[in-house]
């Protein structure tokens, strides 16, 4: 069996100094920042992931509780993505609603974007999608807390990639002027993600609410545009 210090020594072992002085201030840990306190060892997402490789199926979920609620970020990420691993992996469907559990039952510790974007959409998103019931990302959608709202938008990735919009447009809609900036960055990514699986939807959807989006969720829904439309759209002439 895998314990948390195994996983805690085997992160460590792969610490850059570098890293850990440049990692708080690209994840805005300063005080009054959105991941203020978060604290970091200096691990890459490479190598966190050989790590997660390594040991995913050997963790036990008590072992798992004890990473994903450590103060410091690789260790939550890393756990998250052995909790990405088991679930893809699981064949028994108890199993993976025992997953999911396990996730909801940790939210507060799935703190900061990476760690969202990560692991919501193949664990949260797949199940919704799956199970045909999306009252976990409509509760997370209507949530208090930006970093369940940005879980419940960026959960919608499955349900794109199988070719399905209408929640999608409907939590953008949901949070559509939330005051903040990471939320207008992930709505405007995932209305990307929908154009680039269907113009058509996205032009339709733009065409409604590009006038009340915020500027930076329009800017990342019509990246992809060709740039003569992109224009029409940024200079209002829609």
């Amino acid at each position: 069996m895998i314990y948390y210090n195994d996983i805690a020594q085997a992160l460590n072992d792969l610490s850059i100094q570098e890293k850990k002085a440049f990692y708080p201030r690209f994840f805005k840990t300063g005080k009054g920042e959105y991941a203020e306190g978060d604290e970091f060892i200096g691990v890459t997402v490479p190598d966190q992931r050989k790590v997660a490789k390594a040991f995913w199926k050997e963790i036990p979920l008590e072992e798992l509780s004890l990473l994903l609620s450590s103060k410091i970020h690789e260790h939550r990420h890393c756990a998250l993505l052995m909790l990405v691993a088991k679930y893809e992996k699981s064949k028994s469907e108890q199993e993976k609603q025992n997953l999911v559990d396990f996730y909801l039952q940790h939210l507060e510790f799935v703190n900061n974007w990476d760690l969202v974007d990560n692991s919501c959409y193949k664990i949260l998103g797949k199940h919704c999608y799956d199970t045909q019931n999306d009252e976990i990302l409509w509760t997370l959608s209507n949530s208090e807390n930006m970093w369940h709202k940005r879980m419940a938008i960026v959960g919608t990735m499955y349900h794109i990639k199988q070719g399905y919009f209408e929640l999608t447009k409907a939590l953008v809609v949901n949070n559509l002027n939330h005051p903040h900036d990471l939320m207008h960055k992930a709505n405007g990514w995932l209305l990307r993600e929908m154009g680039n699986q269907n113009e058509e939807e996205l032009i339709t959807f733009l065409d409604v609410y590009y006038a009340q989006m915020p500027r930076t969720s329009l800017r990342y829904a019509i990246e992809k545009l060709d740039e003569p439309l992109r224009q029409d759209y940024l200079k209002g002439r829609r």
